[in-house]
């Protein structure tokens, strides 16, 4: 449903419309309307009336009022002492014009009502006195004619009775002395009925110094006026005293001023009659009339309010309980075509300053409001808090005319304008700038913020507040609380705390932030903080070495797998057509070609990680951010930032924050996974090295998984080896037809330098290969060695333990073949060759056998063999082995595999038995040339002892 705009339904009055209204127009004066001075809409009495909302105040006081000066009671005395700007002076021309007569009750709107429910038919014309504090001088007299009149009194008289009034108290008025109650009494009931309207009496009497006589009379016999008068008044049934007070000392003045608020209001309070300050559903009314002339179709004003009470109501879980009542839609009617939000936070938060008056501080404000809504073509169907155009300049001036010095920037940068951060939100991310979310959003939370202080105990406007003051039926709320965050991230003057929004004139913790992030440099600051990141969120795994960040002499020239992390000033850009400049590729080279000042032999070791180019610049802001955040918790916490309960909080969840964003960061950034590789083309030999890129997950749980899962889908590194393929790399490097045998350590070590051969994770895989290759006859053979055209320790086609060392031959199936054959035939060989066995005895001593005599042969003595001669000595058994004792030397860089080894292969054949007791001893010798420095020597007595060696120390050779 499309509601309509506010300016089709309401129309303001010409003044408005134009522009032409002034301060003064909206600054009652008593003075000028007694005069004929004022402008129409208070000198005329049916205009001011038209003009003038009778609130229930103004009720009670103008029936109290019609009674005295008819006679039927009513109070003599009224006080009238509301905050200031609370409408005492409005109230007073209210009374002049309905006790002057000027025009019948008819013309005066709302008056004739007045007059019925006090039962008054007519009302009398009364005489009526102003006696003016600001306008009137202590110390100069006025000359009415021939009569010169000095004091309160002497005036009150003239203005009551002219030249025969005056008479009255010309004695007391020559003298500046009080001219008594009777006097007094005899003067009202002269010239009654009558009407004595005293305004800004504080500012009278306070410029009178004790002591001291003026021609106005005395401090003291001003007061004493002010009693008699108060005093005469009750015995004069049809006149009337209506006096204003300032309600605070401190708009009494000086310290005679607030002596004399204290005296004068004891007085008038003897006498005086209750009086109800404006409520604020009748302040609606009053600055509804003052500012529009009429609401020219009011069922489109009702629709809209119910439109908008409807609406409030879906959304019940976002807003103010208030706006869930039914009175609500009552509210929305009476302050239309101004939202209630505006005046509730004008009248609560806005008035509490101590130069904003209430009414006419309202008047002028939402004037200026009103005529630049109105001259932009304002569509909004009510004018509400995130209608306020900060952005024009006059209206600007006027609300900041009321608050502390520093609100201009604060306005200009983050609230409102063409250079205001609100404005370029909304220019980047047009979702926002449809509704113009972040510029209704930021007023709304100005206005409902800015006379807040310092050293109040909850600050802000709460969102419920902020979300009322700007959504618009038919819009979604979500799109505020985007823009709420958006800002949040964004200005300067912002603050946030406990679901609660405001600004202020310092900057807040944000802009302190955002200073300090210059503080950081990038190789000081910014690039440690990313490595000990980087290096948290990777875990060895596969690797045996993760260097982050590392110079090319500190990346060790090895056997071992390394996983090498470049800084962000070498990040990664994928290739592109006529792009050749690639500085992670570079520095990679670099590393990958030298360590330090010597040429690197182990290339096929490295792998690398690399930043994306792209992300870097985010990468280092988003550190500097943390670091900011860290170091503002830190200076909190010992007392070097001056920071309050919220801010605290807001310091940690900014820290928080960072933080959070700095890991997804990170993983977002280090994203490349950098391969180098070659390849070999027949007859030209290997190919220039050429790097390989593969894209990580950032979103993946683990990091040091995701590289695992990545180099294992992509084959940049090899787990489990098939012996097919190693029989194959054999054949094509390796196996040579004069030389059908290659050593297996050499392989495994070339496998480590070469980039055009396969990258295997460590000797454990080559090893496990060979085992399983020699199982069959299709792959290869092993043997310990060769010695004489013979190889030792030959298995082939069998299941064996390989033992990885120096002597270690793998060879080709044919030669493997040719020598199996060649040790079958030996062994066929050699059986033939052997010597018959001698026979088995029989029995009897007897022998049998093939090739024995048939029974009947002679018979041989015991003891005797076939020859006669005794048999050869049985071999006695042989002692059971109970000892053994074994040696090796172990390579340094493979010692720790070898080790293993041993323990599985040998230790454990003796371990396992039961009762056999095994003893290690280690011998361990190291020498150097130039001798060891102080540190390694600590470093390994220190490890000794704690790993209880027998003996170990170092020795010179002298």
């Amino acid at each position: 449903m499309s509601l309509k705009p506010w300016r089709e339904i309401a129309v303001p009055h010409e003044d408005v419309l134009k522009g032409t209204f002034a301060q003064a127009e909206f600054a009652a004066d008593i003075s000028r309307v007694h005069a004929g001075t004022a402008t129409p809409e208070y000198q005329n009495p049916a205009l001011f009336f038209q003009r003038t909302f009778i609130t229930g105040g103004m009720r009670l006081l103008l029936d109290s009022v019609v009674k005295r000066l008819s006679g039927r009671g009513g109070d003599p005395v009224i006080q009238l002492q509301t905050a200031f700007g609370g409408g005492k002076t409005h109230t007073m021309l209210a009374v002049y014009h309905l006790a002057s007569a000027q025009v019948p009750a008819s013309d005066m709107p709302g008056v004739s009502a007045i007059l019925d429910a006090a039962g008054v038919a007519e009302l009398p014309h009364a005489r009526i006195a102003v006696l003016d504090g600001i306008k009137s001088s202590p110390n100069q007299p006025v000359n009415h004619g021939g009569v010169t009149v000095r004091t309160l009194w002497g005036d009150l008289a003239w203005q009551l009775g002219g030249a025969d009034g005056y008479a009255l108290v010309a004695d007391a008025d020559a003298s500046g002395t009080s001219p008594g109650k009777a006097v007094l009494e005899t003067l009202l009931a002269h010239y009654a009925p009558c009407v004595i309207l005293i305004d800004e009496l504080v500012a009278y009497v306070r410029q009178f110094e004790e002591g001291k006589s003026l021609t106005g009379g005395t401090f003291d016999s001003n007061l004493s006026f002010i009693q008699a008068l108060t005093e005469a008044l009750k015995a004069v049934p049809t006149a009337v005293l209506l006096a204003s007070l300032p309600e605070s000392d401190k708009e009494a003045g000086s310290q005679r001023g607030v002596k004399a608020l204290a005296t004068l209001a004891h007085y008038f309070g003897r006498v005086q009659a209750l009086w109800k300050p404006v409520a604020t559903e009748e302040a609606f009314e009053i600055v509804r009339r003052r500012l529009f002339s009429q609401i020219g179709d009011r069922l489109a004003a009702e629709s809209v309010c119910r439109t908008f009470a409807d609406y409030y109501v879906a959304n019940k879980d976002d807003l103010p309980r208030e706006t869930q009542e039914g009175r609500y839609y009552e509210r929305l009617l009476h302050a239309y075509p101004i939202h209630p939000e505006v005046f509730d936070r004008l009248y609560e938060d806005w008035s509490s300053l101590d130069n904003f008056q209430r009414t006419r501080g309202v008047l002028k404000l939402m004037a200026k409001v009103i005529h630049r809504l109105w001259k932009d073509d304002n569509k909004d169907p009510l004018i509400m808090p995130g209608s306020l155009p900060v952005y024009d300049a006059d209206t600007r001036n006027d609300i900041i005319y009321y608050l502390p010095q520093g609100w201009d920037p604060v306005l200009e940068r983050d609230v409102d304008g063409e250079r205001a951060e609100t404005t370029a939100i909304e220019n980047q991310d047009t979702r926002l700038g449809a509704v113009q979310a972040c510029r209704r959003a930021a007023r709304a939370i100005f206005l409902g913020s800015a006379p807040s202080t310092a050293n109040q105990v909850v600050r802000g406007l709460e969102l419920e507040r902020v979300v009322l003051g700007v959504a618009i039926p038919g819009q979604q709320l979500g799109v505020y609380k985007d823009a709420l965050r958006r800002l949040g991230d964004r200005l300067h003057y912002l603050n946030s705390g406990s679901n609660r929004f405001w600004f202020d004139t310092r900057p807040n913790l944000r802009r302190e932030m955002e200073d300090r992030k210059r503080r950081f440099q990038d190789k000081e600051d910014v690039f440690p903080a990313i490595q000990d990141r980087v290096r948290k969120s990777l875990a060895t795994g596969m690797f045996t070495g993760i260097h982050v960040f590392t110079g090319s002499g500190d990346v060790p020239d090895d056997w071992a797998l390394r996983l090498v992390v470049l800084a962000p000033d070498a990040g990664f850009s994928r290739p592109q057509a006529g792009n050749t400049i690639n500085l992670a590729v570079d520095r990679a080279s670099e590393i990958l070609r030298n360590r330090g000042d010597s040429p690197r032999q182990k290339q096929n070791r490295l792998i690398f990680m690399a930043a994306d180019y792209d992300n870097v610049s985010r990468l280092r802001d988003q550190v500097r951010s943390m670091l900011a955040w860290q170091s503002i918790v830190s200076d909190g916490k010992d007392g070097k930032l001056n920071l309050d309960g919220i801010q605290t909080k807001q310091a940690q969840k900014g820290l928080d924050d960072a933080n959070d964003a700095l890991r997804r960061m990170v993983r977002e950034t280090y994203k490349w996974l950098l391969a180098p590789v070659q390849e070999v083309r027949p007859g030209k030999g290997p190919s220039e090295i050429q790097w390989e890129h593969f894209a990580l997950n950032p979103g993946s749980a683990n990091a040091s998984q995701e590289i695992e899962r990545v180099m294992k889908e992509n084959e940049l590194l090899i787990t489990e080896w098939a012996p097919i393929h190693l029989a194959t790399m054999l054949r094509q490097w390796f196996w040579k037809d004069q030389q059908p045998e290659a050593t297996a350590l050499d392989v495994w070590q070339k496998t480590c330098q070469y980039l055009y051969l396969p990258r295997l994770k460590d000797d454990q895989v080559f090893q496990l290969t060979v085992g399983a290759g020699v199982e069959s006859q299709d792959f290869f053979a092993v043997a310990q060695g060769k010695a004489e055209g013979c190889y030792l320790g030959f298995v082939y086609g069998k299941r064996s333990i390989i033992i990885m060392d120096a002597s270690l031959l793998l060879i080709a199936p044919p030669a493997a073949q040719a020598y199996a054959e060649k040790l079958r035939a030996e062994e066929e060989a050699a059986r033939k060759t052997e010597p018959t066995p001698p026979p088995f005895p029989g029995p009897g001593g007897l022998t049998t056998g093939i090739g024995t005599s048939a029974p009947g042969v002679e018979e041989r003595k015991p003891g005797t063999g076939t020859s006669g001669m005794p048999p050869a000595p049985t071999t006695p058994a042989a002692a059971p082995k109970r000892r053994f004792y074994g040696s090796i030397d172990l390579d340094p860089t493979l010692a720790k595999k070898q080790f293993a080894d041993i323990v599985d292969e040998v230790v454990q054949q003796f371990t396992t038995k039961h009762g056999v007791k095994v003893r290690i001893s280690i011998e361990l010798e190291a020498e150097a040339p130039v001798g060891f420095d102080d540190g390694v020597q600590r470093a390994v007595n220190e490890n000794c002892k704690v790993l209880r060696f027998n003996s170990a120390e170092f020795e010179s050779d002298q």
